[in-house]
C-alpha cells in the first residue's frame, strides 16, 4: 500500500523520480531489444540506418531524430513539456550505455535462438515498466507520441491511422537506410501495446477520462503508447 500510495502521488519530487527512472530504463530496454538481434522497433529501425548513413552511434542517431520531430511540432503548434524535452535529450544516451554494457545475446552460454527470445522478451518488459513511469510522470509526452496527437488534432483523422503511418514510414525509410527488420519487429508491434496496459494498472497509473490541458511543469496528457 505504501507504494502504491508513493507512485499515485502527483507531488513534483515524486513526478520527477518517476520521470528520470523510466527514461533510463527505456534506454536500457532499447538495447536489450537491438542486442537481441532479431529487428528492433519501428523508430529503432530508423535510428540504426540514420546511424549508418551518418556514422555516428545510435544514441547519438535516436537524439537527433527526436530533435527532428521536435520541429515538427512547430507548425502543430504543439507544447514541449519538461518531459518532452528530457525524453529527446535523455533516452539515446542511456540507449548508448546500454548498448556499451550489454553483450550481445549469443554470448549467454544457451541455444543462440533461446538467448536472442530471452533479451527480447527482456527489453519488452522493461520498456512497458519504463513507459507507465515515464507516462504516470505527466510531465509531457514523447516527442513521436506529441508529433501523433498533433497531426490527429490538425488532420482530423483517426488516431491508428496516423500512429501506424507514422510507424510504417519510420520503419520504411530506417529499412531503406540500413536498418534491421525481423520478427522482433512485428513482436514489438503487437505486443507492447498489451504491455504498457498491464504495465500501468501494475506501477497504479491512472490515465485521465477525458482532456488535458499541457503544461510545462504541471500534468501533461497521458498516453498509452509509450515513452516516445
Amino acid at each position: 500500500m505504501q507504494l502504491h500510495r508513493f507512485l499515485r502521488s502527483r507531488r513534483l519530487p515524486v513526478r520527477v523520480v518517476r520521470l528520470y527512472s523510466g527514461l533510463a530504463a527505456y534506454g536500457i530496454a532499447i538495447a536489450f531489444i537491438l542486442r537481441a538481434d532479431l529487428g528492433a522497433s519501428p523508430w529503432d529501425v530508423l535510428g540504426q540506418g540514420v546511424a549508418r548513413t551518418l556514422g555516428i552511434s545510435f544514441g547519438t542517431s535516436t537524439i537527433v531524430i527526436s530533435l527532428a520531430v521536435l520541429l515538427l511540432w512547430i507548425p502543430l503548434r504543439q507544447r514541449l513539456g519538461w518531459g518532452t524535452v528530457s525524453n529527446a535529450a535523455l533516452i539515446g544516451v542511456f540507449a548508448d550505455l546500454g548498448l556499451a554494457w550489454i553483450p550481445t545475446a549469443t554470448v549467454l552460454p544457451v541455444w543462440s535462438p533461446v538467448a536472442k527470445v530471452l533479451f527480447l522478451a527482456t527489453g519488452l518488459a522493461l520498456l512497458a515498466l519504463a513507459s507507465a513511469l515515464y507516462i504516470g510522470a505527466g510531465l509531457g509526452p514523447g516527442p513521436r507520441d506529441g508529433l501523433m496527437t498533433g497531426l490527429v488534432a490538425r488532420t482530423g483523422w483517426r488516431v491508428w491511422v496516423v500512429r501506424s503511418g507514422l510507424e510504417l514510414s519510420a520503419t520504411g525509410f530506417g529499412w531503406l537506410l540500413g536498418g534491421t527488420v525481423g520478427i522482433g519487429t512485428a513482436v514489438f508491434a503487437l505486443t507492447i501495446g498489451p504491455l504498457i496496459q498491464l504495465a500501468l494498472r501494475l506501477l497504479a497509473v491512472d490515465l485521465p477520462s477525458g482532456p488535458v490541458r499541457p503544461a510545462v511543469l504541471k500534468e501533461a496528457p497521458l498516453s498509452v503508447d509509450g515513452a516516445r
